[in-house]
């Protein structure tokens, strides 16, 4: 009897680890889906992108679907840059602590953060979408 109340901790962590995995994995298949449409995507857990054109999409992935998406035009766009803990990031060698952002701002004034969990794909996608906008860059 002993024995059995000793692995019942065990047995309801491995179901909550196959039931977060299932969550994840729900994400992942309405992302496949959601970014067939888009000549290149990213995701991660913090959020979905993908650029189709002149046409950037984004939002955030759930096991019912991407939710909140917004979409901007490449041509209203005037910078583009990278964010962490409030700072500007250059390179991969920057340190800095928080949230990592992908900072899109319009010709409007208006500005856009899409959430990234690592550094090197925010900067990959700061320098795709920097070839591809006119205007100056920071």
């Amino acid at each position: 009897m002993s024995h059995g109340l000793l692995w019942l901790p065990l047995l309801a962590v491995f179901i909550v680890l196959a039931w977060l995995g299932w969550v994840e994995y729900r994400k992942l298949e309405h992302y496949r889906q959601w970014a067939q449409q888009f000549e290149a995507s990213k995701y991660d857990i913090a959020a979905v992108l993908g650029q189709q054109g002149d046409r950037l999409t984004w939002g955030r992935p759930t096991r019912q679907g991407i939710v909140n998406l917004q979409t901007c035009e490449l041509s209203t766009l005037q910078r583009v840059w990278v964010e962490g803990g409030g700072q500007r990031l250059e390179t991969e060698r920057d340190r800095f602590k928080g949230t990592i952002h992908l900072v899109l701002q319009t010709t409007t004034g208006e500005c856009y953060r899409i959430s990234f969990t690592e550094l090197p794909l925010a900067l990959a996608w700061r320098d795709r979408l920097a070839g591809k906008i006119k205007g100056e860059f920071a």
